[in-house]
């Protein structure tokens, strides 16, 4: 358990430093760092340059602070990175001397922090994520669909938000008109929007790379279906083109050219596939027919949207053929507003944590002894 006493006392709206780590954490962030700008926080933002935080925190108007980059794949160059980038964050973060650390797990934003004693507040939605038993956040916030059990945290420290990540910006969406012309595709086209499964991560399962490449095989066969490709990386655009030359060369799959707007993208396309992680979840916000290739440990989150009928797990080639809907999609003249509490929740969250080193609605409360115990969390 995390002693209180351990902790820097926070000052009146004192610095809150959010440190943007993937990309999905930029549109995710986006709205929050408005948010606390109108509560009167000033914001530090750091970024990581790698995949497309950098082009999408501009996209966004972000002010950032570039700092580190992808170290790659392997277990020890990831590890040998995030200690460097946490070298590198260092020097800023003692210069602004920020009063709570923000992340959607950053793990080198968690080594500062517990270095120069910075409270953190940590936010994720994957219980199967790899954490650190030797360096924990102060608190862990989820969406309320993961259940306290699943998570190796203690159950004083974990705070629940209503829907998911993705609510938190997708209520804010506003369709824009042109993206098909913009991307070279007819309004009559069988719009797929495809991302590869994240090859890079720690919890990747080479079954999901197999399923995403049958299922670029289903598709392409179809006629007046068009591919819009979206990779994470360089490298994966490298490999697409490499493996699909002729579908790249006669127009059935495509690659964006610049960076476009993701969910604006889903919104004008007919349905989605993808490795899981964000995309899935964006168009299951947006009420996008989506089917997920990952194979890896299927969450919570996921397994909720499963239930409840707006995401499809595909677990075989088979599956293609049976659950795969090919038909066009009618599109509302705008995007479902499910949980539109969930960012003034974290917003509300972090700013009662800034102001009074715990959390909201009764959740953590000091002890006697200086440690920290729920009122109403439940194990």
């Amino acid at each position: 358990m995390v002693k209180a006493d351990r902790q820097r006392p926070f000052t009146d709206k004192g610095k809150i430093w959010i440190d943007l780590d993937n990309s999905p954490h930029v549109p995710f962030f986006a709205p929050i760092v408005e948010e606390l700008g109108k509560h009167g926080y000033p914001v530090v933002v750091t970024a990581r340059d790698c995949f497309q935080v950098r082009e999408l925190a501009d996209l966004f108007h972000l002010n950032y602070r570039l700092v580190g980059h992808h170290s790659g794949k392997g277990k020890i160059r990831k590890m040998a990175g995030l200690c460097f980038r946490a070298l590198q964050l260092i020097p800023t973060i003692l210069k602004e001397k920020p009063s709570l650390a923000v992340s959607h797990c950053s793990r080198s934003q968690l080594i500062v922090s517990t270095l120069c004693g910075i409270p953190s507040l940590v936010l994720g939605d994957y219980e199967f994520a790899t954490g650190w038993a030797f360096i924990r956040p102060t608190w862990h916030m989820c969406p309320e669909v993961i259940p306290n059990s699943a998570l190796q945290f203690d159950p004083s420290r974990i705070l629940k938000y209503p829907g998911i990540k993705e609510d938190v910006y997708v209520t804010r969406f506003v369709p824009k008109p042109g993206i098909r012309p913009q991307l070279g595709l007819q309004e009559q086209d069988l719009v797929v929007t495809m991302r590869p499964p994240a090859s890079e991560a720690h919890y990747h399962n080479p079954e999901s790379d197999r399923l995403f490449e049958a299922a670029v095989e289903f598709l392409s066969k179809k006629p007046g279906l068009k591919l819009v490709a979206l990779p994470r990386n360089e490298k994966q655009a490298v490999c697409l083109r490499k493996r699909w030359p002729d579908l790249f060369a006669n127009g059935t799959m495509r690659i964006p050219e610049k960076i476009v707007e993701g969910l604006n993208l889903i919104w004008h396309s007919d349905f989605v596939i993808s490795g899981g992680g964000t995309m899935n979840r964006e168009a299951a916000a947006l009420g996008v027919p989506v089917y997920s290739v990952f194979r890896g440990k299927i969450g919570a989150v996921d397994q909720y949207l499963s239930k409840t009928g707006r995401l499809v797990l595909l677990q075989s080639s088979e599956d293609l053929h049976t659950k795969i809907s090919l038909v066009e999609r009618e599109r509302p003249a705008s995007a479902p507003n499910r949980h539109p509490a969930a960012l003034s929740f974290i917003v509300n969250q972090i700013v009662a944590t800034a102001e009074s080193q715990h959390p909201l609605s009764k959740r953590i409360e000091p002890s006697p002894s200086g440690t920290v115990r729920s009122q109403d969390a439940t194990a």
